[in-house]
């Protein structure tokens, strides 16, 4: 069987890793297409996984993406009618969708962000099975036109399918000059190019700048590290604090990172996630609608979403200053992730069902 996976973001590459690798043992065949995106091509070489570049990311414009996404189809259309898969994979992508559709191609598509409602509306209704958290749960997709009988669940977050197969690594440390011996404090930066996020954040003034402004302020004896995106944030962020903070501006092993953090605030959705399920006390300050998994983690105590600045602060100072706490989060959010099943054995069986329903 041949599998086509549409990887367009640094979580789908950490996603769908481990899925490639159990294709490819299994005997399948597998195509990884991806976009020029920084991140997404960086995560996909630093997991050396074999990928081919087609069309480009659309920016944070509403006809950018537009535009971007009409070239992407048509590219995919004549590269995939030429390699012929049985099934197509995607993180719910609007291009994959589309040409996988109109080439009578099952697809299998991961979402876990109904949040994402433009992205929701352009592919569900065009997706063979739909697999997802099942914390968001089959109702929340027939608004999209869903195929209700088709929601495959997985009793896991997603970060899950590469946290179970993950082993820190110190080397991080090195790499971004770090003292083990001193509390890290890890920011991340909102993914301001998303259509759920258009009108909402700007690359230009990313959300945690006064968050971390409030920090410093406070002298706290911590490192702290900021991970940006898109390679626009970086020289913001650069110029504001200097060597006070220390920026990621590359795709690093974030894992380990958060691995060996003491504080997590996170403006995105991903990494929040991680930082949870790594035991890790962590601060949401998403700029957007709260996604459910948010909410879920919050719930359990493992995520609080503060935006103000000066409560971030002061939060993060209690965190630092009392280990019995930290130890307390640092164990139930580990069994939490011991206690998820695999998300990858779920759609591995999903994606070979639907390979056997190739219509034409």
């Amino acid at each position: 069987m041949k599998v086509w996976i549409e990887i367009l973001t640094p979580k789908q590459a950490l996603f769908f890793e481990p899925l490639y690798h159990a294709l490819r043992r299994n005997g399948h065949e597998a195509l990884i297409t991806t976009r020029v995106y920084r991140e997404a091509e960086q995560t996909l070489e630093l997991k050396k996984l074999r990928f081919s570049v087609v069309g480009r990311h659309g920016g944070g414009t509403a006809f950018g993406k537009l535009i971007a996404s009409a070239e992407r189809i048509t590219k995919l259309a004549n590269l995939i009618q030429k390699w012929k898969p049985s099934v197509a994979v995607s993180f719910s992508s609007v291009e994959a969708s589309r040409v996988a559709f109109g080439l009578g191609i099952p697809q299998v598509a991961a979402n876990d962000s109904p949040h994402s409602w433009m992205v929701a509306r352009l592919t569900i209704p065009l997706t063979t099975f739909l697999c997802c958290p099942w914390i968001i749960g089959r109702s929340v997709w027939k608004e999209f036109g869903g195929p209700m009988r088709k929601v495959i669940l997985y009793r896991a977050l997603d970060p899950a399918a590469w946290l179970k197969r993950h082993h820190p690594k110190g080397e991080v440390l090195r790499q971004l000059d770090l003292k083990r011996d001193r509390p890290i404090v890890v920011f991340r930066t909102e993914e301001a190019f998303a259509s759920y996020l258009m009108g909402k954040a700007s690359d230009k003034e990313p959300v945690v700048a006064p968050i971390i402004d409030e920090l410093l302020r406070r002298r706290l004896d911590c490192q702290v590290v900021v991970s940006t995106r898109y390679g626009m944030q970086a020289p913001v962020i650069k110029k504001r604090f200097g060597e006070r903070v220390t920026v990621v501006d590359r795709i690093i092993d974030a894992t380990s990172l958060l691995s060996h953090s003491s504080a997590f605030v996170g403006s995105g959705g991903t990494m929040t996630v991680e930082a949870a399920l790594l035991g890790i006390p962590s601060i949401s300050c998403f700029p957007g609608p709260k996604p459910l998994y948010i909410q879920y983690l919050e719930r359990l105590g493992l995520v609080e979403t503060i935006r103000s600045p000066r409560e971030i602060s002061t939060r993060v100072h209690r965190i630092l200053t009392d280990p019995e706490a930290f130890e307390s989060q640092s164990r139930r959010g580990k069994q939490l992730l011991i206690n998820m099943e695999d998300p990858v054995a779920k759609i591995l069986s999903t994606v070979e069902r639907a390979g056997k329903q190739r219509t034409r």
